[in-house]
C-alpha cells in the first residue's frame, strides 16, 4: 500500500513517516501543498494524510482539487484546530476523516485501515471488470464466459489489480511503474511493456474480451469489449 503524506512541519512528517513504514505501507513525504496536489493526481496512491496548513496550498483545497478530477483516494486531515467549523470545512472539501493534533498513532493507524478497507472495491479477495475476475488471495485470474482460469505472476496481478481500480482511467508507463516497482527509472520503462505483454497473453488465454489496450504516447487502458 502507498500513502501519500503531506507535512510541512520536519519532525512531525518524519515521525508519522516511520510509523506508517513500520506498518509495511510505502509512504511519499511532501513539505507543501502544490507538491501534495501533484503527486496526489497520479493516481498512484492508495490513501492519503494531508496536514491542514501547509504552504503553496492548504489541505482543505488539495483536497478540494483531488475531488474535483473525479479521483476517489481515501483522505484523513490533520489539524492543530480542533474547532468544528473547522471539521465541517475539511469533510466538506472532500476529506475522509479527520485528526485533531495531537493524536494517538493507534488511532491515525485504525482510522487509515478503516478508509482503506472502505474505498476498496475487493470483495473476499476478489475484483472484477467486464468478463474477468481477479481473485487476489490465490493470484487467479478467471474469465467468467468461458469458465477458463490462470495463475498470475505477482507483478501480472498488481497491473491488473491496478488497472481494474482505475477502469476508465488511462494509466501512464510512468503510474504504472511508479505504483507496480515503486521508482521512477527510465530503465524500468521496458519492465511495463514486457509485464503488460505477459498480461495481455494470460488474458488471451482464459478466453477473455476484457483486454488492455495502449493509447499511443499516453499509456494503457483496460476495456470490456463486449462484441
Amino acid at each position: 500500500m502507498k500513502i501519500l503524506l503531506a507535512e510541512d512541519e520536519k519532525r512531525m512528517a518524519q515521525s508519522l513517516s516511520e510509523l506508517l513504514r513500520q506498518e509495511n505501507y510505502e509512504v511519499d513525504v511532501y513539505g507543501d501543498g502544490l507538491s501534495a496536489l501533484s503527486a496526489a493526481l497520479t493516481g498512484i496512491y492508495d490513501a492519503a494524510v494531508l496536514d491542514v496548513m501547509m504552504p503553496g496550498m492548504d489541505g482543505f483545497s488539495v483536497a478540494r482539487s483531488v475531488r474535483k478530477e473525479g479521483i476517489s483516494l481515501p483522505i484523513i486531515m490533520l489539524t492543530a484546530r480542533s474547532d468544528v467549523d473547522d471539521k465541517v470545512t475539511g469533510l466538506d472539501s472532500g476529506a475522509d476523516d479527520y485528526l485533531t493534533k495531537p493524536f494517538m498513532a493507534k488511532e491515525l493507524l485504525a482510522r487509515l485501515r478503516a478508509l482503506i478497507r472502505r474505498n476498496s472495491s475487493l470483495e473476499d479477495g476478489k475484483l472484477s471488470f467486464g468478463d474477468i475476475v481477479l481473485d487476489t488471495s490465490d493470484a487467479t485470474l478467471s474469465c467468467t464466459g468461458t469458465g477458463q482460469s490462470v495463475r498470475l505472476s505477482e507483478k501480472e496481478m498488481k497491473i491488473l489489480e491496478y488497472m481494474i481500480s482505475n477502469r476508465g482511467r488511462i494509466l501512464s508507463r510512468e503510474q504504472l511503474a511508479l505504483k507496480i516497482w515503486g521508482y521512477e527509472n527510465d530503465a524500468e520503462y521496458n519492465n511495463v511493456e514486457v509485464y503488460m505483454s505477459f498480461t495481455r497473453k494470460k488474458l488471451a488465454f482464459v478466453g477473455a474480451k476484457t483486454s488492455i489496450k495502449a493509447v499511443r504516447g499516453v499509456g494503457y487502458e483496460l476495456r470490456f469489449d463486449d462484441v
